[in-house]
């Protein structure tokens, strides 16, 4: 009988990313585009930057007052984002 060899598209992708070292990347991205969502229109205005590093989102927002507010929910928005990404890749957020 002949043997085949399947792999579906998702474990191949899987792989790659895995081989390429993509991961952080694609989460940044992601994160990126999530952020409007997840947080609204009024909060994503003031929003300037959005970066990950090591795992950390480091957010600079440009109201002092927003600034603030946020920095009291930062658990909160760990949370929901790593919900969003669907597993527990963020460790901490960082607002500037």
């Amino acid at each position: 009988m002949k043997e085949t060899n399947q792999t579906s598209l998702k474990d191949v992708l899987k792989d790659m990313v895995e081989t390429y070292r993509l991961k952080n990347r694609l989460n940044q991205t992601k994160i990126q585009q999530l952020w409007n969502s997840v947080m609204g229109n009024s909060i994503s205005r003031h929003t300037s930057d959005l970066k990950v590093r090591k795992n950390k989102l480091y957010i600079t927002i440009e109201s002092a007052p927003l600034r603030q507010e946020l920095s009291f929910g930062r658990d909160k928005i760990r949370r929901m984002m790593n919900q969003e990404l669907g597993e527990e890749y963020l460790e901490e957020v960082v607002i500037r």
